[in-house]
């Protein structure tokens, strides 16, 4: 039986007839974005407010690994001119 024909737990990941991980997969989430738009989607079907308080935290950290990824380009970017000069 394929995944997407059983739901465990109730129907709260399914919403237009789309699985969120299809459509996650299809719109080529990465994990953070998979995971906030889980539990913003899901929030009013299933723990409300502790749901988009976990996208929040979830954000929270999307936020700091991005700026930690742009804090490491901007250094190697800068490495790489003062190699070539």
């Amino acid at each position: 039986m394929p995944a997407n024909d059983t739901q465990i737990g109730g129907d709260h990941y399914k919403k237009n007839g789309e699985e969120h991980w299809d459509r996650a997969w299809r719109l080529k989430y990465d994990p953070f974005q998979y995971i906030i738009t889980k539990w913003v989607e899901r929030h009013k079907d299933k723990n409300g407010l502790e749901d988009l308080r976990k996208a929040r935290h979830a954000i929270d950290k999307y936020i700091e690994v991005l700026q930690l990824e742009e804090k490491i380009s901007s250094s190697e970017a800068s490495r790489s001119y003062v190699d070539q000069g």
